[in-house]
């Protein structure tokens, strides 16, 4: 009877890690990840040098990039996520929703997200006069059903024909391509436990914004914050306003 009650709670105890792995975020994301890189693989090497989940180091931060490509018709930026359910969003929203049986969950705008990954990318390469196409790739079961935006928000089927679509002109010759992609190579990060850095300093900064919020100075441009009255009520707002647009709730 003992014996069958241990074997009963191991097999508890294994059930309950395996499901908690594999439908955790990052198991998910990385399985994105995975399938968008099958289809990048097929793209011609003398025309794309393709970087799949790469950490690139920021000063004293750290980015972590899903898909980079360098290309002689220019950088592409690709941002994967991983979800189910109905998916709904813009360009300006911070964040977007996702439902899933009438349930609604919010999740970072991911243009927004590649966007700043963009402007690290141009601060990196800035000795480079070169074009950036972001683009946003869903995969799993997802289904894209109202979004409103100028960037590429597409499924991981559409991506390799996407890609070859935008081949129109040529940036730069493979000569140059070589050299940018050896510059984004220098400014990789290599540390064996670089995921668990990067996840470190996202925390760090979120707490030093927090921080800084709480003392109502700016995260952003280190003006004050005061109390403004808009349409939807009082919020914190920056007191450098129109040149900084930061927000907070009250």
């Amino acid at each position: 009877m003992l014996l069958i009650l241990i074997i009963f709670i191991l097999i508890l105890y294994f059930g309950i890690r395996f499901y908690v792995k594999y439908q955790s975020p990052e198991y998910k994301g990385a399985v994105g990840e995975s399938i968008v890189s099958s289809y990048l693989t097929e793209l011609p090497k003398d025309e794309y040098k393709v970087f799949n989940n790469v950490y690139l180091r920021v000063k004293d931060a750290s980015i972590q990039i899903d898909h980079l490509i360098v290309s002689i018709y220019g950088i592409f930026v690709i941002e994967t996520k991983n979800y189910t359910g109905w998916i709904f969003g813009g360009d300006n929203q911070k964040y977007w929703t996702q439902v899933i049986y009438n349930n609604k969950y919010k999740f970072k705008n991911p243009i927004k997200q590649n966007s700043s990954h963009i402007n690290i990318l141009k601060y990196i390469l800035s000795e480079y006069n070169l074009k950036y196409f972001s683009i946003i790739v869903f995969t799993g079961t997802a289904e894209l059903k109202r979004i409103n935006s100028l960037t590429p928000v597409i499924y991981e089927t559409q991506l390799f024909h996407y890609l070859l679509r935008s081949n129109e002109e040529k940036i730069i010759n493979y000569s140059q391509m070589e050299g940018i992609a050896s510059k984004i190579q220098e400014n990789i990060l290599q540390d064996e436990d670089i995921n668990q850095k990067h996840i470190n300093n996202i925390y760090k900064r979120k707490y030093e914004k927090n921080q800084k919020i709480n003392s109502l100075i700016c995260p952003k441009c280190n003006g004050s914050l005061v109390v403004r009255n808009g349409s939807y009520g009082k919020f914190y707002g920056c007191t450098n306003y129109p040149k900084c647009r930061f927000t907070s709730n009250y």
